[in-house]
């Protein structure tokens, strides 16, 4: 069995809204990250997700349920693991007049850091070159990437980032992306709150989506878009009579431009069949691979019509 870095159960949070009413934050999550790779936390906004990371790091306490850290107990036992671990989750406090080196310097200073840390972060985020420029100069992106450099001076295990690309453009979203991938090539686990799912599937070996507080789905990338709906795209001369017969063999159809799409679990050779016996035939038929972001979509989308599948919950081992 892998090894887990963060492990929770049946973890909930709870608190009173202005009016005394009770609302849920967190609804009984057991979330589990394996170590190495990139882990991706997803949901939308105000799914759980930064109230998640808060309680892990014991910036908020859970109303129940069970939190680890490299299998230590927390919050009780937090300070035995929280140098083996560095957080990005709101927005550092940099001097604006001081260069991105002197900042680093100050803080490494004040952890008791070796300084030959300083150059191994900067050169790690690639600010080599920038790090004697003012902060205030900086670009948003080159501030997110000094803030992990930050958090890298500790040489962390485990480095948690909460929706680190946030208001970048994209220019900056990839830099951000390339830092957490050598992070991750490097041996660090690296959990990524986010709801930019394009970015997301890009560097995450496994990923957690959440919604409402509770877990949607959970495993590997790879399996958890295997176990969304599959769809073909179908090359035929008559693309209206094919949406036509299709439907009444039951396939879910649509025509787009000069070929026709069908959504369904049954392999590719039913659809041909079914087309065949009415004497359509297909000039190619070629899978559609789900992306995550559309798995993400359809998945948020049943929880929040309140019938979320109930096959999704784990997916993978």
């Amino acid at each position: 069995m892998t090894d887990l870095v963060i492990e929770t159960t049946g973890l909930r949070k709870e608190f009173r809204d202005r009016r005394g009413r009770r609302r849920v934050a967190v609804a009984g999550l057991d979330l589990a990250v394996p170590s190495g790779g990139v882990h991706g936390f997803l949901g939308p906004n105000g799914s759980g997700k930064t109230t998640t990371i808060r309680m892990l790091l014991g910036l908020a306490r859970a109303t129940r349920g069970s939190m680890r850290l490299f299998d230590t107990e927390v919050p009780r036992r937090l300070p035995a693991v929280i140098d083996r671990i560095g957080a990005v989750v709101e927005s550092p406090k940099f001097s604006p007049t001081f260069t991105g080196r002197q900042n680093l310097q100050l803080l490494a200073r004040s952890l008791g850091t070796p300084t030959s840390r300083v150059d191994a972060a900067i050169e790690t985020v690639s600010l080599t070159g920038r790090d004697g420029d003012r902060y205030k100069s900086y670009s948003l992106g080159m501030k997110q990437r000094l803030a992990i450099a930050a958090t890298l001076l500790k040489d962390p295990s485990l480095l948690i980032l909460d929706e680190p690309t946030n208001g970048l453009d994209p220019a900056g979203i990839r830099e951000i992306r390339d830092t957490i991938r050598d992070l991750s090539e490097s041996g660090v686990t690296v959990l990524l709150s986010s709801h930019i799912l394009a970015e997301v599937q890009q560097v995450c070996t496994s990923a957690t989506i959440i919604g409402n507080g509770r877990m949607l789905a959970s495993g590997t990338v790879e399996d958890l878009l295997r176990s969304g709906a599959s769809s073909f795209r179908i090359g035929i001369s008559d693309p209206d009579a094919a949406v036509q017969v299709l439907s009444e063999a039951g396939f879910t159809s649509t025509r787009t431009g000069e070929a026709v799409e069908v959504e369904t679990e049954r392999p590719g050779s039913d659809v041909a069949r079914a087309l065949a016996a009415r004497d359509l035939w297909v000039d190619s038929l070629v899978p559609v691979r789900q992306d995550l972001e559309s798995f993400f979509l359809d998945l948020t989308a049943s929880d929040t019509l309140g019938h979320a599948p109930a096959d999704h919950p784990q997916v993978g081992s």
